[in-house]
């Protein structure tokens, strides 16, 4: 998850719609075998430990951001950050707003992936839409954006099978277009600033649900600010491109 963003949430994130919404997302995609959920690029862990309370074993986090190794648990279950690791022994992987932040996404990807064991479950989500590409992005150090087919396409290439996808937030969308397009159109560069912040309570409750009301509908592949893929290491994979 973007770093920048939790400093600015802090212990607040829990709380906030935009969070509150993806977590959601990933629990209606999440699957049952909850047995060891491995976190890349996972910060404080928050999506992890929305899984534990909600039925996983154990969960290992893995970002090169922090200080040390360390374990912790969470709810009386182990709750292990570790600077380097991989997949091996997973039955859930997640890769949340991690693929832009590098150079070489299909690289990352399949590091995860070839290491993982066939059945393990993927799910990543990524910014989506290139032409949405704001001062937000370059705060947050991202190289790109995506649509879903693009990040389909890095995923199988990196050997997952991939099972489905939609976006998130497209009944928001044109909020979002509406402050930022107009400044692309007119040739400005926008400044590198973030545009997550908090809410008072009756914006907070509003924007949540839409996100609820969204989240009833139909897979949307339509349209949205992130996109969200999920997918399989297949029994018999074939070496990745």
């Amino acid at each position: 998850m973007d770093l920048k963003e939790e400093e600015i949430l802090g212990d607040r994130i829990a709380e906030h719609w935009y969070y509150r919404a993806k977590a959601n997302a990933m629990l209606r995609v999440s699957g049952d075998d909850l047995r060891h959920v491995a976190d890349v690029g996972a910060g404080s862990g928050f999506f992890s430990r929305i899984l534990l309370s909600r039925g996983a074993d154990r969960a290992t986090l893995i970002d090169p951001g922090y200080p040390e190794d360390r374990d912790e648990t969470h709810e009386g279950k182990p709750l292990r950050f570790r600077r380097h690791g991989d997949a091996s022994d997973a039955s859930l992987v997640l890769m949340m707003d991690v693929l832009e932040h590098v150079e070489d996404d299909v690289g990352l990807a399949r590091e995860y992936i070839s290491s993982a064991r066939p059945g393990t479950r993927f799910i990543i989500t990524v910014p989506a839409f290139q032409w949405l590409w704001s001062g937000h992005d370059e705060f947050l150090e991202h190289f790109r954006r995506y649509d879903l087919r693009q990040i389909s396409d890095v995923l199988t290439r990196a050997g997952l099978r991939v099972d489905g996808g939609r976006y998130l937030y497209g009944l928001l969308m044109p909020l979002v277009m509406a402050s930022r397009l107009p400044q692309r159109l007119l040739g400005r560069k926008s400044e590198p600033k973030s545009q997550m912040r908090e809410f008072g309570p009756v914006m907070n409750t509003a924007f949540a649900a839409v996100c609820a009301a969204e989240a009833v509908l139909p897979w949307n592949r339509a349209a949205g600010l992130t996109a969200m893929v999920w997918g399989t290491v297949p029994e018999n994979r074939a070496e990745p491109a």
